[in-house]
């Protein structure tokens, strides 16, 4: 964390963003380099398991989604989640990202019973749900939020992604996700896990239509209750990708402002250690120049994800393409956990399996 002379304000945020983007990209990458002098980006060999695309909050965003007795909607069988899981282990996967809808009739014993079968079959951590679908499934099992946690914990709940985020501003939620958990009860949501010994991640979904002041709203937010708790890991912002979509008229977020929400929330976010830039939205291109504006991880596999591709964007990548993008940016790739601990360094011309072509 920053001393506090070195902060900025939401003021002084506004005048960076509006200055030369070169120059904002140097100042982050300066932060980044004092914070993190070895030189690593790390990775992680992840899956995503998205249990069930069926959800009653009709988000105007969303391309995954069905709504209940849809012919496209699913659930998935606990074989198919096993053997997805199965296929990560075998390949030194250490992380399953499990989300989904809000289904109206999984309630906690459904979470209980998969996280508890999952822990028992497999050495995996479970980096699962969001604030949204917590609040949902005390809704659907008339339980406080803090039983579900506890029971959740019990059956082998590890910690949770920052999904559902979006933007943190009602004045956008409104607009795009009114059935959506308000701000509010976005942060209320975190603090009270936090509180709880469960960390967390704080995620930025942009480019709905909203202003730079409702994006500074978000981070000054973020980094407010981090100063409360200090238990988020990491940030990650995304562009929203609106093909096929309710929003598909909105202007796509351009490359160069992916590079400043990055090296903005370096900068602003002084007391959230990693920013983690993804290939999976923006490309790996433009995650690699993200490097030089700011972050230190380069996310994961990313394996099977299905919210993204919905929207008919989609990117495969492996971990020697993984490698490949950090050595090509001058840097050292170092494979983490979901706690960013390091598990190993890749020496100069290390691959797994064949080299790359």
């Amino acid at each position: 964390m920053t001393v506090a002379a070195e902060r900025i304000s939401v003021q002084e945020a506004l005048h960076l963003w509006q200055g030369p983007p070169l120059e904002l990209a140097r100042r982050a990458d300066e932060v980044r380099r004092r914070r993190f002098p070895e030189n690593h980006v790390t990775f992680i060999k992840d899956r995503v398991i998205n249990y069930t695309n069926v959800c009653i909050t009709d988000c105007g965003f969303c391309a995954f989604y069905r709504p209940p007795k849809h012919p496209e909607g699913y659930l998935l069988t606990r074989d198919e989640v096993f053997r997805r899981i199965d296929e990560l282990v075998r390949i030194g996967g250490t992380q399953v990202l499990m989300q989904g809808g809000h289904h109206p009739n999984l309630k906690i014993e459904f979470y209980e019973e998969l996280f508890s079968a999952i822990k028992a079959r497999f050495p995996i951590y479970l980096h699962a749900l969001s604030a949204s679908e917590l609040d949902h499934i005390a809704k659907v099992s008339h339980l406080s939020l803090e039983e579900v946690v506890r029971r959740l914990k019990s059956a082998g709940w590890d910690s949770l992604p920052g999904g559902g985020a979006e933007i943190l501003v009602d004045e956008v939620r409104e607009r795009i996700s009114p059935l959506k958990i308000s701000a509010d009860r976005w942060f209320e949501i975190h603090e009270t896990l936090h509180g709880l010994g469960v960390e967390s991640t704080a995620t930025m979904v942009y480019g709905f239509g909203e202003r730079l002041e409702h994006r500074l709203q978000h981070l000054d937010r973020v980094r407010a209750l981090q100063d409360r708790t200090g238990r988020f890991r990491a940030f990650i912002p995304w562009s929203f990708t609106p093909y096929r979509t309710a929003l598909s008229d909105v202007p796509t977020a351009a490359g160069l402002e992916y590079l400043k929400v990055i090296a903005l929330a370096r900068l602003f976010l002084d007391n959230v250690r990693h920013i983690d830039c993804g290939w999976l939205t923006e490309g790996q291109r433009v995650c690699q120049m993200a490097l030089f504006s700011g972050a230190d991880d380069i996310g994961g596999l990313v394996m099977d994800d299905r919210v993204i591709s919905a929207t008919g964007v989609e990117y495969q990548i492996g971990v020697n393409r993984i490698l490949s993008l950090i050595r090509h940016s001058g840097r050292i790739p170092a494979l983490r956990n979901t706690e960013y601990q390091i598990l190993k360094i890749y020496e100069a011309g290390e691959w797994e399996g064949a080299t790359p072509a």
